[in-house]
């Protein structure tokens, strides 16, 4: 049994979500736990501390301490290295990690010898990802927001109203990928009366996807060919393709950006996991975009950070009941009894213990079924 849960501040570049709300702190101590929380950890988010002790937290001066103290660490975001650094033999990570594009963490998460559970590969008795969807449902309506401001020739766009006006035709949105992003990415534009284009590889998904909203999305199957020709045409490109725990597949390449109309736009949802555009290098949301033979490029690696307060909450109505689990029973008791707790285990003393980041990083792969012995 974890007793103590060590909540630390943020601090990746314009990170302002956290890792438990006082709503999730309450619930937590109220089944034996006690939390420590990093002051300010929450605040430019509207938790104060004061909110966090009514919720029965202790508060912590500085993050050294949260980390010293905690038998669990509960973040949003991947570790950072001096975080890292701070991690320690026996000691339980509970975040986001997306290790495949970033071999530096890995590296670092490896030497400190933590157990590491990365919120975006835990799965459900579907085969779906419950920790990653309310994050994707929020990328996905972020990427035509951030994409529609992209867009204006303030900002380097083409100067392109994506609803369009009578008299003017709409703008013209194509969306890589008919996951939750992609469909999420969808219901905005297509709500914003742009004309909009899914395109996926799988057929059933590209019916359900039609059966959803009907007419006005126009679905594609994703052949080289069709990708080729609709990034042509586009005016937003949305990048929403996710392989589990495993790097973006690179869809678009930097010779079609040259048949592109100037000041067009590509969202790299899938930065994340290394982007799925050739092109693409991660930004933060304070330098959130650059430009590449004319394209405007959004590839923000954290997106739901620019709405904090309604991410961290969604985040946490999704990943309580497996805090709370890891919490009362001990990662390895949890992980043993869920198999889908079980495979959000990436990392475990040393080790790699999810086939598809080892397979991306290129290190052993260890079997975290062999752990849980004993």
């Amino acid at each position: 049994m974890v007793t103590r849960v060590g909540v630390p501040k943020e601090i990746k570049n314009h990170e302002y979500r956290v890792g438990l709300t006082p709503g999730s702190v309450r619930e937590l101590t109220s089944s034996g736990q006690t939390v420590l929380v990093q002051t300010g950890a929450g605040a430019e988010i509207g938790f104060s501390d004061d909110d966090y002790r009514a919720a029965g937290a202790e508060i912590a001066a500085t993050a050294e301490q949260v980390f010293a103290s905690a038998d669990m660490i509960v973040k949003v975001k991947e570790p950072q290295p001096a975080e890292c650094r701070m991690l320690r033999p026996g000691q339980l990570l509970f975040t986001y990690l997306h290790l495949a594009p970033d071999p530096e963490q890995a590296r670092l998460l490896m030497e400190s010898g933590c157990t590491a559970i990365a919120y975006e590969t835990v799965t459900d008795r579907n085969g779906r990802l419950p920790l990653l969807a309310p994050m994707s449902e929020i990328a996905g309506r972020m990427a035509i927001q951030v994409g529609a401001v992209a867009l204006q020739k303030s900002t380097g766009g083409s100067g392109v109203l994506l609803g369009g006006v009578p008299g003017v035709l709409p703008g013209k949105v194509l969306v890589i990928g008919g996951g939750v992003v992609g469909a999420n990415a969808a219901r905005m534009a297509l709500g914003l009366g742009a004309d909009v284009v899914i395109a996926d590889r799988s057929v059933p998904r590209l019916a359900q996807l039609d059966d959803l909203f009907g007419p006005r999305l126009k679905t594609v199957y994703a052949s080289v060919d069709a990708l080729d020709k609709l990034v042509a045409e586009a005016d937003l490109v949305v990048g929403a393709v996710l392989v589990v725990g495993a790097a973006a597949p690179k869809l678009v390449k930097r010779a079609q950006l040259a048949r592109m109309r100037k000041g067009s736009v590509l969202v790299d949802v899938a930065i994340d996991q290394g982007g799925c555009f050739e092109t693409s290098h991660a930004t933060t949301h304070s330098d959130p975009t650059y430009i590449v033979d004319g394209v405007v490029h959004y590839c923000v690696a954290n997106m739901p950070g620019a709405v904090a307060r309604t991410s961290t909450e969604a985040l946490n109505h999704a990943t309580l009941p497996f805090a709370q689990a890891l919490a009362v029973k001990g990662w390895k008791r949890a992980l043993a009894e869920d198999p889908h707790l079980l495979a959000g285990l990436n990392v475990h003393a040393g080790a790699i213990t999810h086939p598809a980041v080892a397979e991306a990083l290129g290190h052993p792969f260890q079997d975290p079924n062999s752990l849980l012995a004993g």
